[in-house]
């Protein structure tokens, strides 16, 4: 059973899991301020629940790909949309700054 690491907290769940759901299910926010309630709830389209992820997870989906080369994201950031993500191994998730946690310099979160 892998674990997820996020906000100092450690988070069982099955493998195969989408991070987002295991996140909000840990009553844990992938998103920041009031992406919080302004989001696309999972699809994949909106960006605000991109997070930096180290440890083993499926290939980027073709949606991800797409929203993350749009800005303000940067597809060279290594960032990944919580939504998008299966957990397949044990993961650290970091969540970085502004709206759609696009700021990966190190700030706190908004």
């Amino acid at each position: 059973m892998p674990t997820v690491t996020f906000d100092g907290r450690e988070i069982d769940c099955e493998e195969g899991a989408i991070l987002r759901d295991v996140l909000l299910e840990a009553r844990l926010s992938p998103h920041n301020g009031r992406s919080s309630l302004l989001n696309c709830r999972g699809h994949g389209t909106c960006g605000t629940c991109a997070v930096e992820i180290d440890g083993s997870t499926n290939e980027p989906t073709s949606r991800e790909k797409r929203r993350l080369s749009v800005p303000p994201h940067d597809p060279d950031a290594g960032l990944r949309l919580s939504c998008q993500t299966e957990v397949r191994g044990d993961l650290t998730v970091e969540k970085h700054g502004g709206f759609w946690g696009q700021h990966t310099e190190k700030t706190s979160r908004d």
